[in-house]
């Protein structure tokens, strides 16, 4: 992972020392990747369960963890239904069916309709518990599905979590530049680097004529792009049949082929 633990050089500690926080001692992870937006509803949970089944589909050992702890979606997508399990040294993660290792509140509940009434240091330590108490095997590439927003959590992820990278998901509304650009200077902050910008509903294509409509309005990330020095890695269309797959918890099934070229960034990172 990016983080050589040298704290005395680090460029993310503060006058007590280092946030960064290790990984449970029998965790093997070596790059992670940080799924974020400014805003919530733009698809980001979509975008991480897609990205990771891709990944483990082309041969790597992929994980997820849900740092979105009071609006986990995994399990449902990936047809989770077990709970988690451990001892008193660790927790393990669940694996789906093609051996994607997931963590997520819902695992922690009794009942996946049992809210999380949880003030923000709690939840932004749950995330950490996440990755400091969870064992991972053998994993290549761990996608972190971020909350939405620049508070608590996504801090604590961003100063405590190694990030080898993150990717901003938006959607094409007039919104998207003071959106994007909030969570590009926050990363920036916090010296992350940014791998590039995902467009969700960014346009329904016709099944007969394919031809393309923005029911959104023109898209703005282009714009957005140039502006932030930040290429857009991926706009992706409103498709019914991959909504369904989520829906039923075979997220896994879904191929995304504009979702290629995000892949490649990420296996150069």
């Amino acid at each position: 992972m990016s983080c050589n633990h040298d704290c005395a050089n680090c460029d993310k500690k503060h006058e007590d020392g280092c946030f960064l926080v290790e990984p449970h001692k029998d965790s093997s992870i070596k790059k992670i990747i940080g799924i974020v937006s400014g805003k919530g509803g733009v698809g980001k949970s979509f975008v991480t369960a897609t990205l990771a089944s891709m990944m483990q589909k082309q041969g790597y050992n992929c994980a997820v963890l849900d740092g979105d702890i009071t609006g986990p979606s995994m399990g449902k997508m990936f047809g989770i239904t077990s709970k988690a399990v451990g001892d008193e040294t660790c927790i393990y993660p669940a694996y789906t069916s093609s051996g994607i290792q997931v963590i997520s509140t819902n695992m922690l509940l009794e009942k996946d309709e049992i809210p999380v009434i949880w003030r923000g240091p709690i939840i932004a330590n749950m995330v950490k518990q996440f990755y400091t108490d969870v064992v991972y095997k053998d994993v290549d590439y761990m996608f972190i599905d971020m909350p939405p927003g620049t508070g608590d959590v996504p801090l604590t992820v961003f100063q405590s979590i190694p990030l080898d990278g993150i990717i901003i998901v938006t959607s094409p509304q007039e919104l998207v530049s003071m959106i994007v650009t909030k969570a590009y200077n926050m990363a920036k902050e916090m010296n992350i680097p940014i791998l590039g910008i995902i467009e969700n509903f960014s346009y329904v294509e016709c099944d007969q004529c394919h031809h393309k409509m923005y029911i959104f309005g023109e898209s703005k990330v282009d714009e957005v792009s140039n502006k932030l020095d930040i290429p857009v890695l991926a706009k992706l269309p409103i498709r019914t049949d991959i909504t369904k797959l989520s829906d039923i918890g075979k997220i896994e099934l879904s191929n995304i082929p504009e979702l290629q070229e995000t892949i490649e960034k990420i296996k150069n990172i």
